[in-house]
């Protein structure tokens, strides 16, 4: 009874959970693509793009998808054969308790109309994964603790997940062997099964059972002459056969009976079975009803992560389906890390300490922005500087086991902070190019707008009242900032020029327009001229120090060794650095 009730409240909670869980899908949004689309919008998009994909030759797609990278894992065994091996006997053993046991009301007793968990081949595949989950926890925590090279820090869902499974399958073991060499429970067994026994079949029964089966039965110790076995082999037979297989099969309990059998009576009296039934139906209950709540939930996004990536694309799908797309792939992040072994700017980690620079510690900041939780100008800065870090490469989105489209991902959550009005200086450094190459998914009247905010936060740092007026919060004052350029011998250099324009004819953005001056303002010799000058008003309002492109063709034929390239990246950082990132 109590059972029963307890594995009902689970599943009320498991299925209230998930349909809160599917409901968030169409309810948040994390990119540019959602905004404007209801609810009711999202869902009726959804239902046509799963119609006509089943209709389609798609169809074909997801098949080999959930064979090869659901059920096979052929992305994680390709990419770290390890991992996959680890996978497997978590994410298999796993699956097989779940569907097999635990909700064994509800699939294997349906399945199979005989079925009891003492059967075979029930009682074998029970400890079969137990025992695999159990060697995929040690591997897992061998990988994160003892392999060398970067590892994803454990937070506190990985730490809930690998706690909670390994409560689960050792009590279930312990219990198993517990229950095998438990007196208590023969007895128990002895009174519900057998119909008006008297004690001569109770001895045989019992003789046989602590001869084959290795219970413990008080004063009852073997040898046993044959013809007690015998008889004992006829009652089980006629009473146990059909729902008690040897426990031998079990064989991770039988294990363990072994080692408790010496001292089975004071165990048993001390109610060693009763405690570990109680933990492990109670960890197995709050394990499955949070698993809608907890990092488990991948076991259900990320094979629907991966079957949805391979049969949509952004160009052609519906813009509501993308924007539910990526909600489920922020549940299907398993926090492996390999995107981040593969990062082209990880290593920037060691001198920015934001763990969002790192694409896998991104996606709990991501999750914390698509649900409208109401962060702080700094949280969102801190987020903004690790996407806007990202140079686009995408070498994290191909190793991504369960199929996330990390760079779109970036992509849309960028677009999406932008327009809270924050200003961003790499919005107008080289890093924007994916930006600009990707311009038409983005509404027009929006595009310009960050950019335009950028400049100005940037320009009104600058301005000839601020520069006369040493005093003010940001100023450094003409004298100051002169200093600060001349501080270095690579800034100091801007004295040695004199006007050949050299550089700016050898610049690649200059000679991209008919009429440089007019679109990035003072050429690159001129800004060195203005440096001269002090004239940082019309330095810093001058595209040409943000167009650059860090190319170097300038300093590398400048015939007076001017270090013109490095003079503009002091100057774009002095720049950067009085940004004041609070106001708009």
């Amino acid at each position: 009874m109590l059972y029963s009730l307890s594995l009902y409240i689970s599943l009320t909670i498991f299925f209230l959970g998930l349909l809160y869980k599917v409901s968030t899908w169409f309810r948040y949004s994390i990119g540019i693509e959602g905004s404007g689309i209801s609810t009711s919008g999202r869902l009726l998009a959804a239902a046509h793009g799963i119609v006509t994909t089943l209709l389609s030759r798609k169809i074909l797609t997801l098949f080999r998808v959930f064979i090869l990278d659901v059920l096979l894992q052929a992305r994680t065994f390709r990419e770290d054969f390890y991992r996959w091996l680890m996978h497997m006997f978590i994410y298999g053993g796993f699956m097989l308790l779940l569907l097999m046991h635990a909700l064994s009301k509800f699939t294997t007793a349906v399945l199979f109309s005989d079925y009891y968990s003492t059967l075979n081949p029930f009682l074998f595949l029970r400890d079969f994964g137990a025992l695999a989950v159990i060697l995929g926890l040690f591997l897992a925590m061998f990988r994160r603790h003892f392999r060398k090279g970067w590892r994803p820090a454990t937070n506190a869902m990985d730490l809930y997940a690998l706690l909670i499974l390994a409560i689960i399958m050792t009590s279930g073991i312990l219990l198993e062997g517990a229950k095998t060499v438990s007196p208590s429970a023969f007895q128990g067994m002895v009174q519900e099964y057998l119909t008006q026994p008297d004690e001569e079949e109770i001895r045989a029964l019992s003789s046989y059972w602590v001869e084959e089966y290795g219970a413990v039965v008080p004063h009852l110790k073997g040898p046993f002459d044959s013809k007690t076995l015998e008889e004992g082999r006829k009652i089980h037979e006629i009473n146990c056969m059909q729902c008690h297989s040897n426990p031998k099969w079990g064989f991770a309990g039988y294990a363990v009976s072994r080692i408790m059998k010496p001292v089975a009576e004071e165990l048993d009296q001390a109610g060693l079975p009763s405690l570990l039934w109680h933990m492990h139906f109670l960890a197995s209950f709050i394990g499955l009803a949070l698993i809608p709540f907890s990092k488990m939930f991948h076991i259900f996004a990320s094979p629907l992560s991966l079957m949805v990536n391979a049969v949509m694309d952004r160009s052609t799908s519906a813009p509501a389906n993308i924007a539910t797309k990526q909600i489920i792939e922020l549940d299907a992040c398993t926090h492996c890390g390999t995107c981040t072994l593969r990062c082209s700017v990880a290593v920037v980690f060691g001198e920015i300490p934001n763990v969002n620079i790192l694409p896998s510690e991104k996606i709990a900041s991501l999750k914390a922005l698509a649900s409208g939780r109401n962060l702080s100008s700094d949280q969102i800065q801190i987020i903004q500087q690790g996407l806007f870090l990202c140079t686009n490469c995408n070498r994290c989105t191909p190793v991504c086991p369960v199929g996330i489209e990390l760079r779109d991902l970036w992509a849309s959550t960028r677009e999406r902070l932008l327009q809270k009005s924050l200003p961003e200086s790499m919005l107008l450094s080289p890093l924007s190019l994916y930006r600009g190459l990707t311009r038409e998914l983005i509404d027009q009247t929006q595009y310009r707008i960050p950019l335009d905010l950028t400049k100005k936060a940037l320009t009104s740092c600058y301005s000839q009242t601020e520069e006369r007026n040493p005093s003010l919060p940001h100023g450094l004052g003409e004298q100051a900032l002169f200093s600060t350029l001349k501080a270095s011998i690579q800034a100091n250099s801007f004295s040695l020029c004199y006007g050949c324009t050299t550089c700016s004819n050898s610049c690649p953005v200059v000679r991209n327009y008919g009429k440089p001056g007019d679109v990035v303002g003072l050429m690159p010799h001129q800004l060195m001229h203005a440096i001269a000058l002090r004239q940082w008003d019309m330095i810093f309002e001058s595209m040409m120090l943000w167009y650059c492109l860090g190319c170097y063709q300038c300093q590398e034929n400048c015939p007076q060794k001017v270090q013109i390239a490095d003079i503009l990246y002091e100057l774009k950082n002095v720049a950067v650095s009085r940004i004041d990132k609070k106001s708009p």
